[in-house]
């Protein structure tokens, strides 16, 4: 249970309600100590001899309810194979910058109502949380932002002024705004057109992967597998965060380009 408090919350859910119901997303899965898979529901449901039923949402209101856009993205980063091997970005706006720079001005300049935000894996250290004139997110010459302040907590993404800021998967899972603006770090590259992950390249206080390398040492398989999850996770919430379009920038040219190929027409800034 959170901070380590109880048993286990499922459990415990499971053992004082005659019904309980489980709104369960796999894929927004972004720690390693998430909890709350469908398996382990059914273990502690059939423990305690509760009947399971199990129902699947045909469809969901994110992203102007597109689903073709999250089916394309699951493919994308090639968390499950679809149909959907190019967006059409008629439905849903998606662009790919080449400029960090560019790409938050693009933000900036939809930030009506203030309902527009710019978001990144965590693969930069937050030096403004002790030092608030550091940067944090440097990229090149021309970009230098900092992460979400310390104040703002999990109200980050509604703060007046935090479309100055870059947020992180902590203060914006589960909450959405109209246009979103993705920053992919090192941590998910593609190479010869396979996505591939680097817990390596995540910072080292990350504790959305935390423990990784001790796993790594014990069970290298199973934390290769867990991790390359996480990260896929991680990018699949922050680029659903947006109802009406996704801007993107990849530090890594490859990547931009395997992005900007799988778009029908031209949606490359």
């Amino acid at each position: 249970m959170y901070g380590n408090l109880g048993e286990n919350q499922i459990k415990e859910l499971i053992d004082s309600a005659k019904c309980s119901i489980f709104f369960i997303d796999e894929d927004q899965r972004v720690t390693l100590s998430d909890i709350g898979s469908k398996q382990a529901i059914r273990a502690f449901a059939n423990a305690k001899g509760a009947t399971v039923e199990e129902y699947v949402l045909s469809s969901q209101f994110r992203c102007s309810g597109s689903d073709g856009y999250v089916a394309w993205l699951d493919n994308a980063l090639e968390i499950r194979p679809t149909a959907h091997p190019l967006l059409d970005t008629s439905d849903y706006e998606f662009k790919v910058f080449d400029s960090p720079q560019a790409m938050h001005a693009a933000i900036e300049q939809k930030n009506h109502g203030n309902k527009a935000r710019v978001v990144a894996g965590y693969c930069w250290p937050w030096l403004s949380k002790k030092d608030p004139k550091a940067s944090d997110i440097v990229i090149g010459d021309d970009y230098a932002r900092q992460w979400n302040l310390d104040q703002d907590g999990s109200l980050w993404i509604i703060a007046e002024n935090s479309i100055e800021q870059v947020g992180c998967i902590h203060t914006c899972q589960g909450l959405e705004v109209d246009y979103i603006g993705v920053i992919i770090g090192p941590d998910l590259v593609v190479r010869n057109g396979q996505v591939v992950t680097s817990p390596h390249d995540r910072d080292k206080h990350d504790k959305s992967i935390r423990g990784w390398k001790k796993l790594m040492k014990e069970q290298p398989a199973l934390a290769q597998q867990e991790t390359d999850l996480i990260i896929k996770n991680t990018y699949r919430t922050l680029m659903t965060r947006g109802m009406k379009g996704c801007f993107l920038y990849c530090t890594d040219p490859e990547t931009a380009q395997y992005f900007a190929g799988r778009l029908a027409g031209d949606s490359h800034d």
